[in-house]
Protein backbone atom coordinates (compact mmCIF):
# COMPACT_ATOMS: atom_id res chain seq x y z
CA UNK A 1 0.00 0.00 0.00
CA UNK A 2 2.84 2.26 0.26
CA UNK A 3 4.55 1.66 -2.94
CA UNK A 4 1.33 2.07 -4.40
CA UNK A 5 0.56 6.09 -2.70
CA UNK A 6 4.25 6.42 -3.24
CA UNK A 7 3.76 5.65 -7.18
CA UNK A 8 0.57 7.63 -6.87
CA UNK A 9 2.55 11.17 -5.55
CA UNK A 10 5.21 10.72 -7.75
CA UNK A 11 3.01 10.61 -10.89
CA UNK A 12 0.14 12.69 -9.85
CA UNK A 13 0.40 14.57 -12.80
CA UNK A 14 0.71 12.27 -15.70
CA UNK A 15 -2.37 10.43 -13.82
CA UNK A 16 -4.61 13.34 -13.62
CA UNK A 17 -3.42 14.33 -17.63
CA UNK A 18 -4.52 10.45 -17.81
CA UNK A 19 -7.65 11.02 -16.06
CA UNK A 20 -8.77 13.89 -17.76
CA UNK A 21 -7.97 12.15 -21.73
CA UNK A 22 -10.01 9.15 -20.45
CA UNK A 23 -13.18 11.56 -19.44
CA UNK A 24 -12.78 13.32 -22.76
CA UNK A 25 -12.63 9.94 -24.58
CA UNK A 26 -16.14 8.92 -23.12
CA UNK A 27 -18.09 11.85 -23.03
CA UNK A 28 -17.38 12.32 -26.32
CA UNK A 29 -18.43 8.62 -27.57
CA UNK A 30 -21.30 8.52 -25.20
CA UNK A 31 -22.73 11.43 -26.07
CA UNK A 32 -22.30 10.65 -29.71
CA UNK A 33 -23.38 7.25 -29.71
CA UNK A 34 -26.46 9.11 -28.12
CA UNK A 35 -26.84 11.97 -30.52
CA UNK A 36 -27.03 8.81 -32.75
CA UNK A 37 -28.86 6.03 -31.20
CA UNK A 38 -32.23 7.54 -30.01
CA UNK A 39 -33.11 9.18 -33.16
CA UNK A 40 -32.53 6.08 -35.05
CA UNK A 41 -34.18 3.24 -32.57
CA UNK A 42 -37.13 6.21 -32.74
CA UNK A 43 -37.10 6.10 -36.24
CA UNK A 44 -36.88 1.98 -36.61
CA UNK A 45 -39.23 1.20 -33.51
CA UNK A 46 -42.26 1.59 -35.45
CA UNK A 47 -41.18 -1.27 -38.29
CA UNK A 48 -40.58 -4.17 -35.81
CA UNK A 49 -38.53 -5.67 -38.96
CA UNK A 50 -36.50 -2.83 -39.46
CA UNK A 51 -35.85 -2.55 -35.53
CA UNK A 52 -35.04 -6.26 -35.41
CA UNK A 53 -32.30 -5.67 -38.29
CA UNK A 54 -30.82 -2.87 -37.01
CA UNK A 55 -29.94 -4.36 -33.24
CA UNK A 56 -28.96 -7.09 -34.86
CA UNK A 57 -25.75 -4.79 -37.24
CA UNK A 58 -25.12 -2.92 -33.97
CA UNK A 59 -25.30 -6.13 -31.85
CA UNK A 60 -22.81 -7.49 -34.02
CA UNK A 61 -20.45 -4.41 -34.23
CA UNK A 62 -19.80 -5.52 -30.12
CA UNK A 63 -18.51 -8.86 -30.56
CA UNK A 64 -15.49 -7.57 -32.76
CA UNK A 65 -12.75 -7.77 -30.24
CA UNK A 66 -12.00 -3.94 -29.72
CA UNK A 67 -8.76 -4.37 -30.33
CA UNK A 68 -9.31 -5.53 -33.57
CA UNK A 69 -11.18 -2.97 -34.49
CA UNK A 70 -8.51 -0.23 -33.53
CA UNK A 71 -5.98 -2.09 -35.76
CA UNK A 72 -8.57 -2.20 -38.34
CA UNK A 73 -9.39 2.22 -38.03
CA UNK A 74 -5.25 2.74 -37.82
CA UNK A 75 -4.74 2.66 -41.96
CA UNK A 76 -8.24 4.38 -42.03
CA UNK A 77 -8.09 6.86 -39.52
CA UNK A 78 -4.69 7.11 -38.41
CA UNK A 79 -4.20 7.18 -34.80
CA UNK A 80 -4.90 9.40 -31.60
CA UNK A 81 -8.43 10.11 -30.37
CA UNK A 82 -10.19 10.23 -33.64
CA UNK A 83 -10.15 6.01 -34.04
CA UNK A 84 -10.45 5.00 -30.52
CA UNK A 85 -13.85 7.30 -30.34
CA UNK A 86 -15.22 5.77 -33.22
CA UNK A 87 -14.24 2.48 -32.11
CA UNK A 88 -16.24 3.44 -28.77
CA UNK A 89 -18.81 4.82 -30.21
CA UNK A 90 -19.39 1.42 -32.27
CA UNK A 91 -19.70 -0.44 -29.18
CA UNK A 92 -22.01 1.92 -27.60
CA UNK A 93 -24.58 2.02 -29.87
CA UNK A 94 -26.34 -1.08 -29.44
CA UNK A 95 -27.14 -0.77 -25.40
CA UNK A 96 -28.77 2.48 -26.01
CA UNK A 97 -30.57 1.26 -29.39
CA UNK A 98 -32.03 -1.39 -27.28
CA UNK A 99 -33.52 0.19 -24.45
CA UNK A 100 -35.08 2.75 -26.31
CA UNK A 101 -36.75 0.12 -28.89
CA UNK A 102 -37.79 -1.84 -26.05
CA UNK A 103 -38.82 1.54 -24.07
CA UNK A 104 -40.98 2.71 -26.44
CA UNK A 105 -42.41 -0.66 -27.08
CA UNK A 106 -42.97 -1.20 -23.82
CA UNK A 107 -45.83 1.52 -23.99
CA UNK A 108 -49.52 0.59 -23.22
CA UNK A 109 -51.70 0.30 -26.64
CA UNK A 110 -54.15 2.29 -25.10
CA UNK A 111 -52.23 5.64 -24.66
CA UNK A 112 -51.85 5.58 -28.38
CA UNK A 113 -55.33 4.90 -29.13
CA UNK A 114 -56.35 7.68 -27.13
CA UNK A 115 -53.37 10.27 -28.50
CA UNK A 116 -54.89 9.46 -32.22
CA UNK A 117 -58.30 9.63 -31.08
CA UNK A 118 -57.31 13.53 -29.90
CA UNK A 119 -55.69 13.76 -33.85
CA UNK A 120 -52.12 13.78 -32.50
CA UNK A 121 -49.20 13.71 -34.75
CA UNK A 122 -46.59 11.05 -34.75
CA UNK A 123 -44.01 13.86 -33.21
CA UNK A 124 -46.50 15.48 -30.55
CA UNK A 125 -47.29 12.14 -29.00
CA UNK A 126 -43.68 11.04 -29.10
CA UNK A 127 -42.47 14.81 -27.22
CA UNK A 128 -46.20 14.27 -25.38
CA UNK A 129 -45.78 10.62 -23.59
CA UNK A 130 -43.88 8.32 -25.85
CA UNK A 131 -40.31 9.46 -24.79
CA UNK A 132 -41.13 11.03 -20.80
CA UNK A 133 -42.39 7.09 -20.37
CA UNK A 134 -39.32 5.26 -21.99
CA UNK A 135 -36.97 7.32 -20.31
CA UNK A 136 -35.97 5.58 -17.61
CA UNK A 137 -35.47 2.19 -20.07
CA UNK A 138 -33.44 4.17 -22.41
CA UNK A 139 -31.22 6.06 -19.38
CA UNK A 140 -30.59 2.24 -18.19
CA UNK A 141 -29.31 1.42 -21.82
CA UNK A 142 -26.95 4.69 -21.68
CA UNK A 143 -25.84 3.61 -18.08
CA UNK A 144 -24.63 0.04 -19.53
CA UNK A 145 -23.17 1.77 -22.87
CA UNK A 146 -21.50 4.46 -20.38
CA UNK A 147 -19.96 1.72 -18.14
CA UNK A 148 -18.77 -0.29 -20.99
CA UNK A 149 -17.23 2.68 -22.68
CA UNK A 150 -14.91 3.61 -19.57
CA UNK A 151 -13.71 -0.19 -19.75
CA UNK A 152 -13.06 -0.29 -23.29
CA UNK A 153 -11.24 3.26 -23.25
CA UNK A 154 -7.87 1.69 -21.33
CA UNK A 155 -7.07 0.46 -25.11
CA UNK A 156 -6.81 3.72 -26.38
CA UNK A 157 -3.63 3.93 -24.96
CA UNK A 158 -2.08 1.46 -27.33
CA UNK A 159 -2.67 3.77 -30.02
CA UNK A 160 -1.88 7.25 -28.88
CA UNK A 161 -4.81 8.25 -27.24
CA UNK A 162 -4.23 8.25 -23.61
CA UNK A 163 -6.39 7.90 -20.90
CA UNK A 164 -5.89 5.29 -17.82
CA UNK A 165 -4.71 2.74 -19.57
CA UNK A 166 -1.14 4.10 -20.05
CA UNK A 167 -0.72 3.13 -16.81
CA UNK A 168 -1.84 -0.67 -16.92
CA UNK A 169 0.09 -0.97 -20.09
CA UNK A 170 3.02 0.58 -18.49
CA UNK A 171 2.52 -1.37 -15.41
CA UNK A 172 2.22 -4.78 -16.99
CA UNK A 173 5.07 -3.81 -19.34
CA UNK A 174 7.27 -2.97 -16.34
CA UNK A 175 5.83 -5.52 -14.27
CA UNK A 176 4.78 -3.09 -11.23
CA UNK A 177 1.64 -3.83 -9.93
CA UNK A 178 1.34 -0.15 -8.48
CA UNK A 179 1.56 0.97 -11.89
CA UNK A 180 -1.32 -1.22 -12.94
CA UNK A 181 -3.53 -0.36 -9.72
CA UNK A 182 -3.70 2.88 -10.09
CA UNK A 183 -4.94 2.39 -13.86
CA UNK A 184 -7.46 -0.07 -12.89
CA UNK A 185 -8.91 1.33 -9.99
CA UNK A 186 -8.86 4.83 -11.22
CA UNK A 187 -11.17 3.51 -14.28
CA UNK A 188 -12.96 1.25 -12.01
CA UNK A 189 -13.95 4.12 -9.79
CA UNK A 190 -14.73 6.66 -13.07
CA UNK A 191 -17.22 3.50 -13.86
CA UNK A 192 -19.04 3.42 -10.92
CA UNK A 193 -19.51 7.11 -10.63
CA UNK A 194 -20.60 7.42 -13.95
CA UNK A 195 -22.67 4.46 -13.22
CA UNK A 196 -24.79 6.13 -10.04
CA UNK A 197 -24.90 9.52 -11.62
CA UNK A 198 -26.93 7.39 -14.55
CA UNK A 199 -28.73 5.86 -12.20
CA UNK A 200 -30.30 8.67 -10.60
CA UNK A 201 -31.17 10.20 -13.61
CA UNK A 202 -33.18 7.46 -14.48
CA UNK A 203 -35.65 8.44 -12.12
CA UNK A 204 -34.95 12.27 -12.75
CA UNK A 205 -37.29 14.48 -15.19
CA UNK A 206 -36.63 15.23 -18.47
CA UNK A 207 -35.17 18.76 -17.04
CA UNK A 208 -32.70 17.20 -14.80
CA UNK A 209 -31.59 15.46 -17.74
CA UNK A 210 -31.30 17.93 -19.72
CA UNK A 211 -29.06 20.02 -17.43
CA UNK A 212 -26.91 17.42 -16.55
CA UNK A 213 -26.11 17.22 -20.47
CA UNK A 214 -25.30 20.61 -20.91
CA UNK A 215 -22.63 20.57 -17.77
CA UNK A 216 -21.22 17.57 -19.11
CA UNK A 217 -20.92 19.71 -22.85
CA UNK A 218 -19.85 22.62 -21.04
CA UNK A 219 -17.11 20.24 -19.48
CA UNK A 220 -15.85 18.79 -22.52
CA UNK A 221 -15.41 22.11 -23.78
CA UNK A 222 -13.27 23.44 -20.61
CA UNK A 223 -11.28 20.73 -20.53
CA UNK A 224 -10.18 21.78 -24.79
CA UNK A 225 -10.63 25.28 -24.42
CA UNK A 226 -6.73 25.41 -22.82
CA UNK A 227 -5.59 23.54 -26.14
CA UNK A 228 -7.94 25.44 -28.51
CA UNK A 229 -6.93 28.81 -27.23
CA UNK A 230 -3.29 28.00 -27.26
CA UNK A 231 -3.33 26.43 -30.91
CA UNK A 232 -5.50 29.70 -31.75
CA UNK A 233 -3.11 32.46 -30.53
CA UNK A 234 0.26 30.97 -30.26
CA UNK A 235 3.14 32.70 -32.09
CA UNK A 236 5.33 30.45 -34.22
CA UNK A 237 7.31 27.41 -32.32
CA UNK A 238 9.70 25.25 -33.98
CA UNK A 239 8.40 22.52 -36.23
CA UNK A 240 7.84 19.33 -33.39
CA UNK A 241 8.04 15.60 -34.83
CA UNK A 242 6.92 13.13 -33.02
CA UNK A 243 8.74 10.06 -32.36
CA UNK A 244 6.85 6.72 -31.04
CA UNK A 245 8.29 3.67 -29.70
CA UNK A 246 7.02 0.10 -29.37
CA UNK A 247 6.24 -1.39 -25.63
CA UNK A 248 9.27 -1.96 -23.95
CA UNK A 249 12.30 -0.46 -21.93
CA UNK A 250 14.37 -0.52 -25.00
CA UNK A 251 12.35 1.49 -27.38
CA UNK A 252 11.46 3.82 -24.72
CA UNK A 253 15.45 4.18 -24.17
CA UNK A 254 15.91 4.04 -27.83
CA UNK A 255 13.23 7.42 -28.67
CA UNK A 256 14.39 9.31 -25.56
CA UNK A 257 17.94 9.70 -27.10
CA UNK A 258 16.92 10.29 -30.37
CA UNK A 259 14.48 13.12 -28.67
CA UNK A 260 17.97 14.41 -26.82
CA UNK A 261 19.96 14.24 -29.75
CA UNK A 262 17.36 15.96 -32.40
CA UNK A 263 16.49 19.04 -29.74
CA UNK A 264 20.73 19.25 -29.21
CA UNK A 265 21.96 19.64 -32.34
CA UNK A 266 18.65 21.24 -33.94
CA UNK A 267 15.92 23.74 -34.12
CA UNK A 268 13.44 20.62 -33.55
CA UNK A 269 11.29 20.03 -30.69
CA UNK A 270 10.08 16.33 -30.21
CA UNK A 271 7.15 15.01 -28.88
CA UNK A 272 7.36 11.52 -27.53
CA UNK A 273 4.80 8.36 -27.76
CA UNK A 274 5.98 5.84 -25.26
CA UNK A 275 4.85 2.25 -25.37
CA UNK A 276 3.30 2.81 -28.15
CA UNK A 277 2.41 -1.05 -29.26
CA UNK A 278 2.77 -3.24 -31.65
CA UNK A 279 5.02 -3.38 -34.76
CA UNK A 280 1.88 -3.14 -36.80
CA UNK A 281 0.31 -0.17 -34.56
CA UNK A 282 3.58 1.77 -35.21
CA UNK A 283 4.32 1.03 -39.22
CA UNK A 284 0.86 2.01 -40.23
CA UNK A 285 0.92 5.31 -38.18
CA UNK A 286 4.36 6.16 -39.95
CA UNK A 287 2.99 5.38 -43.28
CA UNK A 288 -0.53 7.94 -42.17
CA UNK A 289 1.74 10.44 -41.01
CA UNK A 290 0.67 10.21 -37.60
CA UNK A 291 4.37 9.37 -36.39
CA UNK A 292 7.44 10.67 -38.04
CA UNK A 293 10.02 8.21 -36.66
CA UNK A 294 10.13 4.98 -34.80
CA UNK A 295 13.18 2.68 -34.07
CA UNK A 296 13.04 -0.48 -36.42
CA UNK A 297 14.56 -3.69 -36.71
CA UNK A 298 16.19 -4.80 -39.84
CA UNK A 299 15.18 -8.39 -39.53
CA UNK A 300 11.54 -7.01 -38.74
CA UNK A 301 11.57 -5.25 -41.92
CA UNK A 302 13.03 -7.92 -44.02
CA UNK A 303 10.64 -10.59 -42.52
CA UNK A 304 7.51 -9.11 -41.31
CA UNK A 305 7.25 -5.75 -43.52
CA UNK A 306 8.09 -6.55 -46.65
CA UNK A 307 5.29 -7.89 -48.71
CA UNK A 308 7.96 -9.84 -51.13
CA UNK A 309 10.58 -10.96 -47.97
CA UNK A 310 13.77 -11.25 -49.74
CA UNK A 311 16.03 -14.23 -49.54
CA UNK A 312 19.19 -13.16 -47.33
CA UNK A 313 21.58 -14.78 -45.62
CA UNK A 314 22.24 -14.03 -41.54
CA UNK A 315 25.11 -11.29 -42.59
CA UNK A 316 24.20 -8.04 -40.63
CA UNK A 317 25.15 -6.13 -43.13
CA UNK A 318 23.08 -7.90 -46.09
CA UNK A 319 20.14 -7.94 -43.50
CA UNK A 320 20.23 -4.06 -43.41
CA UNK A 321 20.79 -3.65 -47.44
CA UNK A 322 17.90 -5.72 -48.33
CA UNK A 323 15.89 -3.80 -45.24
CA UNK A 324 16.79 -0.56 -45.84
CA UNK A 325 16.42 -1.11 -49.80
CA UNK A 326 13.33 -2.42 -49.77
CA UNK A 327 11.58 -0.69 -47.39
CA UNK A 328 12.32 2.37 -49.63
CA UNK A 329 10.95 0.99 -52.79
CA UNK A 330 7.80 -0.33 -50.86
CA UNK A 331 6.92 2.69 -49.01
CA UNK A 332 9.22 5.37 -49.65
CA UNK A 333 10.34 4.77 -46.07
CA UNK A 334 13.85 5.50 -44.99
CA UNK A 335 16.05 3.28 -42.62
CA UNK A 336 18.78 5.04 -41.34
CA UNK A 337 21.93 3.53 -40.26
CA UNK A 338 22.10 0.68 -37.37
CA UNK A 339 23.21 0.16 -34.13
CA UNK A 340 25.50 -2.41 -33.31
CA UNK A 341 23.98 -4.73 -31.14
CA UNK A 342 21.62 -7.31 -32.11
CA UNK A 343 18.39 -7.40 -30.60
CA UNK A 344 17.67 -10.84 -32.07
CA UNK A 345 14.88 -13.30 -30.99
CA UNK A 346 15.94 -15.83 -28.12
CA UNK A 347 14.48 -18.82 -27.32
CA UNK A 348 14.43 -18.71 -23.56
CA UNK A 349 13.88 -21.42 -20.53
CA UNK A 350 14.41 -20.94 -16.96
CA UNK A 351 18.52 -22.32 -15.86
CA UNK A 352 17.10 -25.19 -13.53
CA UNK A 353 15.21 -26.68 -16.08
CA UNK A 354 18.32 -26.26 -18.77
CA UNK A 355 20.43 -28.11 -16.36
CA UNK A 356 17.45 -30.55 -15.71
CA UNK A 357 17.21 -31.86 -19.06
CA UNK A 358 20.71 -31.07 -20.69
CA UNK A 359 19.70 -27.83 -22.99
CA UNK A 360 21.93 -26.25 -24.62
CA UNK A 361 20.65 -25.76 -28.01
CA UNK A 362 16.97 -24.97 -30.07
CA UNK A 363 17.83 -28.59 -31.36
CA UNK A 364 18.15 -30.05 -27.58
CA UNK A 365 13.81 -29.16 -27.23
CA UNK A 366 13.58 -31.92 -29.62
CA UNK A 367 13.70 -34.40 -26.45
CA UNK A 368 11.59 -32.55 -24.18
CA UNK A 369 8.68 -31.53 -26.68
CA UNK A 370 6.57 -33.59 -25.04
CA UNK A 371 7.42 -32.72 -21.71
CA UNK A 372 7.31 -29.05 -21.51
CA UNK A 373 4.91 -26.10 -22.20
CA UNK A 374 6.00 -23.08 -24.18
CA UNK A 375 4.33 -19.55 -24.01
CA UNK A 376 4.82 -17.84 -27.15
CA UNK A 377 4.01 -14.14 -28.44
CA UNK A 378 1.33 -14.05 -30.89
CA UNK A 379 3.60 -12.03 -33.43
CA UNK A 380 6.58 -14.53 -32.93
CA UNK A 381 3.89 -17.90 -32.98
CA UNK A 382 3.01 -16.35 -36.49
CA UNK A 383 6.17 -15.31 -38.44
CA UNK A 384 8.39 -17.60 -40.70
CA UNK A 385 11.86 -16.20 -38.55
CA UNK A 386 9.17 -17.31 -35.35
CA UNK A 387 7.54 -20.86 -34.30
CA UNK A 388 6.81 -21.24 -37.96
CA UNK A 389 10.44 -21.72 -39.00
CA UNK A 390 11.56 -23.40 -35.72
CA UNK A 391 8.62 -26.33 -37.05
CA UNK A 392 10.31 -26.52 -40.07
CA UNK A 393 14.00 -26.03 -39.56
CA UNK A 394 14.31 -27.47 -35.84
CA UNK A 395 11.26 -30.03 -36.43
CA UNK A 396 9.67 -28.85 -33.29
CA UNK A 397 6.09 -29.41 -32.17
CA UNK A 398 5.63 -28.06 -28.96
CA UNK A 399 2.69 -27.51 -26.80
CA UNK A 400 2.31 -23.42 -27.26
CA UNK A 401 -0.55 -20.90 -25.50
CA UNK A 402 0.01 -17.59 -26.87
CA UNK A 403 0.39 -14.67 -24.28
CA UNK A 404 1.13 -11.04 -24.80
CA UNK A 405 4.47 -10.03 -24.56
CA UNK A 406 4.59 -8.60 -21.21
CA UNK A 407 3.38 -11.58 -19.47
CA UNK A 408 5.17 -14.40 -20.54
CA UNK A 409 8.18 -13.69 -18.51
CA UNK A 410 5.53 -13.68 -15.90
CA UNK A 411 4.09 -17.21 -16.68
CA UNK A 412 7.64 -18.18 -16.67
CA UNK A 413 8.30 -17.18 -13.19
CA UNK A 414 5.67 -18.81 -12.03
CA UNK A 415 6.80 -22.14 -13.75
CA UNK A 416 2.74 -21.84 -16.33
CA UNK A 417 5.61 -22.27 -18.72
CA UNK A 418 9.25 -23.50 -19.27
CA UNK A 419 9.87 -22.38 -22.98
CA UNK A 420 9.36 -18.71 -24.01
CA UNK A 421 10.64 -16.35 -26.72
CA UNK A 422 12.58 -13.34 -25.79
CA UNK A 423 15.15 -10.84 -27.43
CA UNK A 424 18.91 -10.99 -26.77
CA UNK A 425 19.23 -7.85 -24.69
CA UNK A 426 15.60 -8.59 -22.41
CA UNK A 427 16.39 -7.54 -18.91
CA UNK A 428 14.11 -10.46 -17.78
CA UNK A 429 16.82 -12.68 -19.06
CA UNK A 430 19.64 -11.97 -15.93
CA UNK A 431 16.49 -10.64 -13.91
CA UNK A 432 14.35 -13.85 -13.59
CA UNK A 433 18.12 -16.81 -14.33
CA UNK A 434 16.83 -17.63 -17.82
CA UNK A 435 19.43 -19.59 -20.31
CA UNK A 436 19.52 -18.62 -23.98
CA UNK A 437 19.03 -21.57 -26.25
CA UNK A 438 21.85 -21.61 -29.41
CA UNK A 439 20.19 -21.34 -32.34
CA UNK A 440 22.24 -24.02 -34.31
CA UNK A 441 20.60 -23.94 -37.30
CA UNK A 442 20.76 -20.24 -37.91
CA UNK A 443 17.17 -19.44 -37.82
CA UNK A 444 17.23 -16.63 -36.60
CA UNK A 445 18.17 -13.00 -38.93
CA UNK A 446 20.11 -10.05 -37.43
CA UNK A 447 18.27 -7.67 -36.00
CA UNK A 448 19.77 -4.44 -35.82
CA UNK A 449 17.69 -1.42 -34.61
CA UNK A 450 17.69 1.74 -36.70
CA UNK A 451 15.52 5.23 -37.05
CA UNK A 452 12.71 4.68 -40.07
CA UNK A 453 11.06 7.71 -41.43
CA UNK A 454 9.38 8.96 -44.34
CA UNK A 455 11.48 10.23 -46.99
CA UNK A 456 9.75 13.02 -47.66
CA UNK A 457 10.88 13.93 -43.42
CA UNK A 458 14.47 13.12 -44.41
CA UNK A 459 14.19 15.86 -47.42
CA UNK A 460 12.54 18.68 -45.40
CA UNK A 461 15.58 17.87 -42.79
CA UNK A 462 18.42 16.37 -43.98
CA UNK A 463 20.28 17.21 -40.82
CA UNK A 464 18.35 14.85 -39.00
CA UNK A 465 20.33 11.85 -40.83
CA UNK A 466 23.81 13.54 -39.41
CA UNK A 467 22.03 13.72 -35.73
CA UNK A 468 20.86 10.21 -35.62
CA UNK A 469 23.53 8.54 -37.48
CA UNK A 470 25.62 9.59 -34.38
CA UNK A 471 23.86 6.11 -32.48
CA UNK A 472 24.98 4.23 -36.17
CA UNK A 473 27.66 1.26 -35.04
CA UNK A 474 27.16 2.01 -31.29
CA UNK A 475 25.44 0.72 -28.45
CA UNK A 476 26.86 -2.85 -27.55
CA UNK A 477 24.50 -5.57 -26.45
CA UNK A 478 25.56 -6.34 -23.30
CA UNK A 479 25.72 -2.12 -23.18
CA UNK A 480 21.95 -2.46 -24.13
CA UNK A 481 21.05 -5.02 -21.75
CA UNK A 482 22.02 -2.54 -18.79
CA UNK A 483 20.20 0.09 -19.58
CA UNK A 484 17.13 -2.57 -20.10
CA UNK A 485 17.48 -3.52 -16.56
CA UNK A 486 18.08 -0.32 -15.12
CA UNK A 487 14.77 0.65 -16.22
CA UNK A 488 13.00 -2.49 -16.02
CA UNK A 489 14.54 -3.57 -12.77
CA UNK A 490 16.15 -0.77 -10.88
CA UNK A 491 13.10 1.35 -11.91
CA UNK A 492 15.07 4.15 -13.37
CA UNK A 493 13.51 6.35 -16.10
CA UNK A 494 14.24 5.72 -19.61
CA UNK A 495 15.07 9.21 -20.18
CA UNK A 496 17.51 9.37 -17.82
CA UNK A 497 19.39 6.25 -18.97
CA UNK A 498 19.00 7.55 -22.51
CA UNK A 499 20.46 10.84 -21.43
CA UNK A 500 23.19 9.20 -19.45
CA UNK A 501 24.43 7.40 -22.02
CA UNK A 502 24.56 9.61 -24.41
CA UNK A 503 26.71 11.84 -21.88
CA UNK A 504 29.25 9.27 -21.51
CA UNK A 505 29.78 8.79 -25.12
CA UNK A 506 30.22 12.18 -25.71
CA UNK A 507 27.21 12.88 -28.04
CA UNK A 508 25.74 15.50 -25.24
CA UNK A 509 26.99 17.98 -22.63
CA UNK A 510 25.88 17.08 -19.54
Amino acid sequence: MANLMSTFQDRYDEWLTALVEHLQLSLIALLVAMLIAIPLAILVSRHKRLSEISLQITGIFQTIPSLALLGLFIPIMGIGTLPAVVALIVYALFPIMQATVTGLKSLDPSLKEAAEAFGMTSWEKLKTFELPLALPIIMSGIRTSAVMIIGTATLASLIGAGGLGSFITLGIDRNNSSLILIGAISSALLAVFFNAVLKYLEKASFKKILAVLIVALLGLFMSYAPAIIKSVTKEKEAETIVIAGKLGAEPDILINMYKDLIEDQTDLKVELKENFGKTSFLYEALKSGDIDIYPEFTGTITSSLLTNPPTVSNDPEQVYEAARDGIKEQDNLVLLKPMAYQNTYAIVVPQTIAKEFDLETISDLSKVQDKLKAGFTLEFKDREDGYRGMQTTYGLNLDVSTMEPSLRYQAMSTGTIQITDGYSTDSEITQYNLTILEDDKGLFPPYQGAPLMKAELLEKHPELKTVLNQLAGKITESEMSQMNYAVDVEGKSASDVAHDYLVKEGLLDK
